[in-house]
């Protein structure tokens, strides 16, 4: 099984971009009990989680992003979102989900670039 994100591209400091995480080999009575988490890794620093989303849809944040992200999952097409706005430079990185408990193979994320 393999996390699939998208929805990245290249964003002018202030906007906002929307991502998305497909689970397409997942069944779903395997999907729906779990927790999902984004994270991200900018360049030359290591992978940080940022947000996560339990089965009951209870989300927390990473300090850095409260507040500006918000995560939401989907069970019926067996997919989480990661809301994002009011990005600035630090947002950019390569954003992945995963699941944190027992996560899967880390797939290739989505590059997030925040520039003007």
């Amino acid at each position: 099984v393999q996390l699939q994100a998208s929805g990245g591209g290249l964003v002018q400091p202030g906007g906002s971009l929307r991502l998305s995480c497909r689970a397409p080999r997942m069944i779903t009575s395997v999907f729906n009990p779990k927790t999902f988490s984004w994270y991200r890794q900018a360049p030359g620093k290591e992978r940080e989680l940022v947000a996560t989303i339990t089965p009951n849809r209870v989300a927390t944040y990473d300090d850095s992003v409260r507040g500006r992200f918000t995560i939401s999952r989907d069970n019926s097409r067996k997919m989480v979102f990661l809301q994002m706005t009011s990005l600035t430079p630090e947002d950019t990185a390569v954003y992945y989900c995963n699941t944190p408990l027992t996560p899967y193979p880390w797939g290739q994320g989505t590059l997030v670039t925040v520039s003007s």
